[in-house]
């Protein structure tokens, strides 16, 4: 789709400021494309949308977060919004089947044993979760507590049901 003819591209004008000054880490699902903006009620513009597999933060010092402190410092974020999903494939990923699947494709064995010999610990990084909800608070917990989020930052956790839309808050 072209939409520089007859000025289509109009309709998603916005500045690089969050209009509504929200930052949502979430899941990189092709589910939720449409559906999560749906359900918040957001348009182009209004948020800073930071997507990974498993929409979670798995150390304190990835590109997740350090996109959370651009977007806080450079761009005005003062609410950080968490969205874990039903059905979500890092639920239960398995970092042996996720090797398998590396070597299958040709992956040496070599690059791995080099990555293990980096001090790379592939099966926690390629290791997915067991709970998306407990997922979810631990990523919340992990900003609420970052030495490097200030205190005045809101942050909350939410599972948006990924068929319905339905948008629960962590208790």
């Amino acid at each position: 789709m072209n939409l520089c003819n007859g000025g289509d591209y109009k309709q998603y004008e916005t500045s690089k400021y969050p209009d509504k000054r929200i930052a949502v880490v979430t899941c990189m699902d092709t589910r939720l494309t449409h559906l999560l903006p749906a359900a918040l009620g957001i348009r182009n513009g209004d948020v800073k949308m930071i997507k990974n597999a498993g929409g979670t933060i798995t150390n304190p010092f990835d590109s997740t977060v350090r996109s959370l402190l651009v977007a806080i410092y450079e761009l005005g974020v003062n609410e950080v919004m968490v969205i874990g999903h039903t059905g979500c494939g890092v639920q239960g990923m398995d970092s042996v089947h996720m090797l398998g699947l590396m070597r299958e494709r040709g992956i040496d064995e070599e690059h791995i044993s080099l990555m293990r010999h980096c001090g790379i610990d592939l099966d926690s990084w390629l290791h997915g979760f067991d709970d998306t909800e407990a997922a979810v608070a631990e990523t919340v917990d992990l900003v609420r507590n970052h030495p490097l989020v200030p205190s005045d930052i809101t942050v909350r956790g939410f599972i948006i049901d990924s068929v319905t839309g339905l948008l629960t808050p962590l208790g």
